[in-house]
């Protein structure tokens, strides 16, 4: 047991350093000998779960992207139901996405009945500090953290509205943490605002959101969906939690 606890640590340590690191790295993070570290990332070698880079630096393996992708599928099944509430509820589309690597993965949504709504894919990638969820998301993390992220990505402009410098963001951050909900104003789609709110204490890291033209997602609507968003995501929370 104890080594299956040490294989997942040092894949975790590999995940947040960004799915690549030296076996240097990996000593300096987890405080394991060297030993132990060669003889785990060997085990993980031959199974496929990480692989050696010409680099002689090792990074996360094909086989973990199978298992990465049934676990998104069943969290987005688990989901739905809430997101639907949120719907009925608003009548703004919903959406749950999680922190993978460095950016944000959308895992479910459903989608508003209006003709005019707002559609994301689900298996879109985008960077975190442009989306709600993805605000949402760097806030939990500890700040250090949260700029390394920003650094290894950088912080393009998705539109003019888009938070591209650092202090600006952290400022950003700390506003999320006091009132419990990050906003997107048009900084990921030009005319679309975004109300995304953490699911703290579930398996994993996720937020759920609810999204929409600014024309329908004015500043008032904001104000009435803040608290339903943030009853679903502790429901779901603890529904993720209990089926774990």
């Amino acid at each position: 047991m104890q080594s299956l606890d040490r294989a997942f640590f040092l894949l975790e340590i590999m995940a947040e350093a960004g799915g690549e690191v030296s076996l240097s790295q990996l000593a300096e993070s987890s405080g394991l000998p060297l030993p132990t570290i060669h003889r785990i990332i060997r085990t993980l070698l031959a199974n496929g779960y990480v692989r050696q880079l010409p680099s002689r630096r090792y990074a996360l393996g094909p086989r973990l992207i199978g298992l990465g992708d049934s676990a998104s599928r069943m969290l987005g099944t688990w989901a739905r139901p809430h997101l639907g509430h949120l719907v009925d509820e608003l009548g703004e589309t919903a959406n749950l996405a999680m922190l993978d690597g460095d950016k944000v993965v959308y895992v479910a949504q459903v989608p508003s009945q209006h003709a005019m709504r707002m559609f994301t894919e689900v298996g879109r990638r985008v960077p975190a500090h442009s989306a709600g969820v993805g605000k949402a998301l760097l806030a939990q993390l500890p700040e250090k953290e949260a700029l390394s992220t920003l650094r290894r990505t950088g912080m393009p402009a998705a539109t003019d509205r888009t938070i591209t410098g650092t202090e600006a963001f952290l400022a950003e951050m700390n506003r999320i943490r006091e009132r419990g909900y990050a906003i997107d104003d048009g900084e990921q789609e030009v005319g679309v605002r975004c109300l995304a709110v953490p699911v703290q204490g579930g398996p994993a890291m996720t937020a759920v959101s609810i999204s929409g033209p600014e024309a329908r997602v004015s500043w008032d609507f904001v104000a009435r969906a803040a608290p339903i968003v943030r009853r679903t995501a502790l429901q779901l929370a603890g529904d993720l939690d209990h089926r774990d």
